[in-house]
């Protein structure tokens, strides 16, 4: 097997492959690249190498030597040396199947990075800060998905730092801080893994991308595979990009966005923001991401930017995006792009509202909506009259519902066997809490983002989702909850506003509306395809002919 196997994520002509072969991930960076869109360079290792892996360990070197010949080429594009420790190259390494599995399979970031390289990275940059930030994160990436270690542990350190130092959040501490953080990290991992960290960058790749090629076969990704029946033998595809950098302070950070609402369909930017964070900070849900308004009034030539490549993406792609972008100093990076999870109510507006926008046409749009049964589309709302919220937070998910209150998946699980609608409610919700989505009606949490994985794969199962609600504080040794000033124990019943953003005590009166416009839309297409059928077959009896289609 010769290094060749890869393809390159680079400005200029599609190179001959497909999503098929490269990952739906690639193939869109690809796509977008050709479009002159800013993408960070990077190569993809095609889906056939997971199953290659899988048969013959000695496939290992066959994948180190592909990976090296795809380094070498971003090398010599950037003109900057993985591992060197004055002009540091730092990548990460993506999942990517060509069926879109948020937040299902591992990523692992700021990969290149030892103490040598560090001091590199500050001389190349100016920035210590950023270089500690980025050490102490590929520490734990890396503890969490190749070496399978506990995240407990690392979180610990992070807290403790934040305390120690008297900060609210890990984003404001200072470099000093951050690198003695690095160190403790370093400490937990040898202790933890019996061995040291690695300090050769082509090992941490290497290792990286055979983790993450693994994590095609991790439970959450095999359990979301069984409930949206994806062939377990399509495999996912490794993307390697060069890093940038949300993390570098000032103009810089991350977020996610959807062209259009997600939970309504509406035409609006759907944006979440976090300053001065890598993109996990965004997608995994430990954080609130809510600087999307402040990066309005900030930075309005970015924003009127992100609203400009909103439009260009749903032109190149014909439908509703959600797309991943990093701010390094101001500049605009898309990191990925692909068509936006929505409830049913959404997929219906935004089917309907394309079509009339020209970027698809009427049968398109109706074949769009042929998994979804129009005649059950509605949503719901609570008569609240005569209710006081106990709290308001982010709606992630639209809907309403009552239902007992569950902390974790096992008791999510257990309560719904038993017959009881249920609302998980956590802290944070990550996706290996997927059982535990599936099973509940509802899901609320102190923390997160609209657009973190767990909120989409919520939105995707219909579930009611209302986010980072700052008054609620759980206490899982008593298996309860206090929202405000009430207590809610584990059993007790809540209902959640979807479209307000609001959390009750008890259980209120739901009340329900159909999308009247958008159904009468596709009745008329469907009556005008009928008729065009009868005219065709009509016509085609007078001249004795039989009727096309």
């Amino acid at each position: 097997m010769s290094g060749r196997n890869i393809y390159h994520i680079v400005p200029g002509p599609l190179p001959e492959t497909s999503a098929e072969e490269v990952g739906n991930k690639a193939w869109n960076l690809m796509r977008m690249a050709a479009a002159g869109l800013l993408v960070p360079p990077g190569f993809v290792l095609p889906a056939s190498w997971a199953k290659r892996l899988h048969q013959d360990a000695a496939e290992d070197n066959a994948l180190a030597e592909a990976l090296r010949g795809g380094i070498e080429s971003l090398e010599k594009l950037t003109r900057l040396g993985f591992g060197s420790p004055r002009r540091p190259l730092l990548v990460s390494v993506r999942s990517g199947s060509a069926i879109s599995m948020p937040g299902m399979m591992e990523t692992v970031l700021d990969i290149g990075l030892n103490p040598d390289s560090v001091d590199g990275l500050i001389r190349l940059t100016g920035n210590p800060r950023l270089a500690w930030d980025c050490f102490r994160r590929l520490i734990q990436g890396y503890a969490e998905v190749v070496q399978a270690l506990p995240a407990g542990p690392f979180e610990d350190l992070a807290a403790q730092a934040v305390s120690n130092a008297g900060v609210e959040t890990d984003r404001d501490l200072d470099f000093r801080a951050l690198r003695q953080l690095a160190r403790d990290m370093n400490d937990c991992f040898r202790e933890l893994a019996g061995e040291a960290f690695p300090t050769d960058a082509e090992e941490q790749l290497q290792r990286a991308a055979a983790a993450v090629f693994r994590s095609w076969d991790a439970p959450k990704a095999i359990t979301y595979r069984r409930m949206n029946q994806i062939d377990d033998s399509i495999g996912t595809a490794v993307t390697v990009q060069t890093m940038v950098f949300g993390n570098a302070g000032g103009e810089s950070g991350s977020g996610v966005a959807f062209t259009r609402n997600p939970a309504t369909g509406e035409r609006e930017l759907y944006l979440d923001f976090r300053f001065n964070g890598q993109g996990e900070d965004v997608v995994a849900g430990r954080y609130r991401a809510d600087d999307h308004q402040r990066l309005r009034r900030s930075l309005p030539a970015v924003w009127r930017q992100i609203e400009s490549t909103s439009q260009t993406l749903e032109a190149l792609f014909r439908d509703a995006q959600d797309f991943e972008f990093t701010l390094q100093s101001g500049v605009l990076y898309l990191l990925q792009s692909r068509n936006a999870k929505r409830s049913d109510w959404a997929a219906l507006r935004i089917a309907v509202d394309l079509a009339r926008e020209g970027l698809i046409d009427p049968v398109e749009a109706q074949r769009r909506l042929s998994h979804i049964d129009l005649a059950s589309v509605s949503r719901t709302r609570l008569d609240s009259r005569s209710a006081e919220p106990l709290a308001r937070a982010q709606a992630a998910s639209i809907g309403v519902v009552s239902g007992a209150a569950a902390f974790d998946s096992a008791a999510a699980e257990r309560m719904a066997k038993e017959g009881l609608p249920v609302i998980m409610v956590r802290r944070e919700t990550s996706t290996s809490d997927l059982k535990g989505l599936a099973a509940a009606c509802g899901i609320l949490t102190a923390a997160g983002s609209r657009t973190s994985h767990a909120a989409v794969v919520a939105r995707q199962l219909g579930k009611v989702c209302v986010i980072g609600c700052a008054s609620l504080e759980i206490d899982l040794c008593r298996r309860c909850c206090r929202i405000g000033s009430q207590t809610i124990n584990e059993g007790d019943f809540l209902s959640l506003d979807g479209n307000q953003g609001c959390i009750y005590a008890g259980k209120l009166k739901v009340m329900t509306e159909r999308p009247e416009r958008e159904l009468k839309a596709i009745a008329r297409w469907s009556l005008g395809e009928r008729r065009g059928c009868k005219h065709a077959g009509a016509a085609a009896e007078k001249k004795n002919v039989a009727p096309a289609g």
